[in-house]
């Protein structure tokens, strides 16, 4: 993997800005309950908020490959994958519930000139359908879980998310909702504005715990670099 350039490194300030999806931009850890709910009764075992908690910012492998040990069912992971994949389109189907002050952000750093990039562990057909809904124009570059090989809380997807804009990692800001993105963030070298929804995030140097988007403006991200 090669480094951003050297002029993506030079200078100290907010060089880019990345979006985590789920529960950030859009509403869908709801969404994602309701097919595990599902998804868990065809494999003939229960589901509940405490496994929706360990899977938060997690990616697809790592979502099925828990769902099995629960269940203990030996349905083959592709399958299952296959299964919550076809869940969430018929869900998505009709659209995507934005979350509070996530088009207002989307449009101070469209207008801003920022490079940007979305950044989720879902796999790339989920993320188009929620694109749909978002507005594909409002990122330069896309990565999902299908184009890492380690996905959150493992750096790589925001190390790629820099290296595809040519900025360096200290000059990024990340808005993230789970405490994995965060994590990867951290790791990858960025600052980060966290928006935490199913679980908490703790303050610590380097990141911005607020309630709602709606906090968050150009601003406020320029702001994480003084």
């Amino acid at each position: 993997m090669s480094e951003p350039s050297a002029a993506g490194a030079r200078g100290d300030g907010l060089g880019a800005v990345f979006f985590d999806m789920d529960g950030l931009l859009v509403d869908t850890e709801k969404v994602w309950f309701e097919v595990e709910s599902e998804v868990m009764a065809r494999l003939g075992a229960g589901w509940g908020h405490d496994h929706q908690e360990a899977l938060v910012g997690g990616s697809m492998p790592s979502t099925v490959a828990y769902m099995l040990k629960v269940s203990g069912a030996s349905v083959p992971p592709e399958t299952v994958a296959e299964w919550m994949i076809e869940g969430m389109r018929a869900r998505l189907a009709g659209g995507v519930e934005l979350m509070p002050g996530a088009p207002e952000l989307l449009e101070a750093v469209r207008a801003a000139g920022l490079p940007t990039a979305l950044v989720t562990s879902s796999a790339r057909k989920i993320a188009e359908l929620c694109l749909a809904g978002i507005g594909r124009h409002y990122f330069d570059h896309v990565v999902t879980g299908d184009d890492v090989t380690r996905a959150k809380p493992d750096p790589e997807p925001y190390a790629t998310a820099a290296r595809l804009t040519g900025v360096h990692p200290a000059r990024c800001a990340v808005l993230e909702d789970s405490p994995n993105g965060v994590t990867a963030a951290t790791a990858a070298g960025c600052r980060v504005v966290a928006v935490p929804s199913v679980l908490p995030i703790p303050e610590a140097p380097g990141r911005l715990v607020v309630t709602s988007l709606h906090q968050v403006d150009v601003t406020v991200l320029h702001a994480l670099f003084s």
